[in-house]
């Protein structure tokens, strides 16, 4: 069977998808929990937390070339990218638990130690997730079934984001029973335990399929340099790079919005739950719409749509609950459209690499694009510790009006702004359905003169 025509059968679709699950376990706490688990139960400033981000995450985003660099450099009997799932799996859990961890130290033993243990948990993320980015690319050359397995990732990631968003703030608040820091390690511990079982099960239900030519020659310079004149990578790194900004800002200042603006915590994760399930119909739904406009068609209107609801909530009143949360899963639907994409499009973006200069290095591409993601989050982190410390928040009190229009702006006009940014860049993507079509077909014929049949399957 021609590698281009390879498909997928659910159960390794689902296989996949579960890695993506273990992963958020960890990653939407960190997004949506860190901040404030940092500033108002670990007990550091909101502007020492936002340096913390920032180092961390900058310093981690430069590991992942050098990690993209080894990945694509790794030969097992279970290929490039598999076996790092399964190394990488119990450390992962691990240092999700420390990360989540309050030591009994000095406010400066704190600070060394939330250091140290949030730059283990981001290699551990990068040896882990860079991997399993990549593992999408090899499975099948298939353009169709890449995007149907990434919107069986992406459905793994929310379902694990709906359980993030709607139990692990009370799961919190019941195991710690007025004690969060308890209530964090515990919750973590769970989570943490829950994402090494998925991860195993990753790596023993997906195959690599999608081999580089035997006679490509291994060459560190060369691999960037094709990066470099990478068009359509140019472009997915500098949208990846605004959009995780703008997820990591907003993400982690909605707790602030609904303690202290809404004054409703105990809603947050209703919040949450309600707008996830429309995000979760949008990926659904964004494989068969994409078929029919394209990808970065589809992308742009999704931007677009998030803008229009995101910049919505600077007009909402607290008082009107129901309001807020309708137009927190309208903002959700339109952004769940793009989610598949992304990953989907990096793909691509490999694919085209090879395609221009008939070398393949799946690897060092999705580590650029995730240093990007890392550089993004980091820099969001930051900007949303900087701004709450700018505007005067004070933990665990009652904000000024300047600092409730703070957490409002945070929330949604400063985020609004930045996912058209997003749309802006998609205009410079050059990469539409015919050209991916004259890709798949050209890479397939050449795949096939040096593995004329599928790669046999290696438990």
């Amino acid at each position: 069977m021609a590698l281009a025509h390879e498909r997928l059968s659910v159960g390794e679709k689902v296989g996949y998808g579960i890695g993506d699950a273990a992963a958020n376990f960890i990653f939407q706490t960190m997004i949506i929990f860190q901040l404030a688990f940092y500033t108002d139960t670990f007990g550091i400033t909101a502007a020492a937390a936002g340096t913390l981000f920032l180092v961390v995450r900058v310093f981690d985003a430069a590991f992942d070339p050098f990690m993209g660099v080894i990945a694509d450099r790794t030969n097992t009997r279970w290929g490039k990218f598999r076996p790092w799932i399964l190394w990488t799996a119990l450390p992962f859990g691990i240092m999700g638990l420390l990360a989540f961890t309050t030591p009994d130290l000095t406010p400066a033993g704190k600070l060394a130690y939330a250091y140290v243990t949030y730059i283990l948990l981001m290699m551990v993320y990068s040896a882990n997730n860079l991997p399993y980015s990549a593992l999408s690319g090899v499975m099948t050359g298939d353009v169709v079934e890449r995007t149907s397995l990434s919107s069986y990732r992406m459905v793994a990631a929310m379902a694990s984001q709906l359980v993030i968003q709607g139990l692990a703030l009370p799961m919190v608040h019941r195991f710690g029973a007025g004690n969060d820091a308890q209530g964090y390690r515990i919750t973590m511990g769970i989570f943490s335990a829950l994402a090494v079982v998925f991860f195993l099960i990753t790596f023993a239900t997906t195959r690599e399929r999608v081999r580089p030519d035997p006679a490509q020659k291994s060459s560190i310079r060369q691999d960037f340099a094709d990066l470099l004149s990478n068009g359509p990578w140019k472009v997915m790194f500098a949208l990846t790079i605004i959009l995780f900004v703008t997820l990591a800002l907003r993400g982690g200042v909605m707790v602030y919005f609904f303690k202290y603006y809404v004054g409703r915590e105990d809603m947050f994760s209703l919040f949450n739950v309600i707008g996830t399930g429309a995000t979760i119909i949008g990926v659904l739904l964004s494989k068969p719409v994409a078929e029919r406009v394209g990808k970065r068609q589809l992308f742009i209107v999704g931007l677009l749509g998030t803008v229009v609801f995101t910049g919505a909530f600077i007009l909402l009143p607290p008082t009107n609950l129901p309001l807020i949360i309708t137009t927190e899963a309208l903002r959700q639907f339109a952004y769940g459209f793009t989610i598949p994409l992304l990953w989907a499009m990096m793909a691509d973006v490999a694919d085209f690499s090879e395609w221009k200069n008939r070398r393949r290095a799946t690897a060092v591409v999705f580590s650029a694009i995730i240093f990007g993601l890392k550089a993004g989050l980091g820099i969001g982190g930051a900007i949303g510790g900087y701004l709450l410390d700018a505007y005067g928040y004070v933990p665990n009190a009652v904000q000024s009006e300047h600092a409730l229009l703070g957490i409002r702006l945070t929330a949604s006009v400063y985020p609004a702004i930045a996912f058209l940014l997003c749309a802006v860049c998609l205009w410079f993507y050059r990469i539409d359905k015919s050209t991916e079509l004259e890709m798949s077909t050209e890479l397939t014929e050449r795949r096939n003169a040096f593995q004329p049949s599928p790669v046999p399957s290696v438990p």
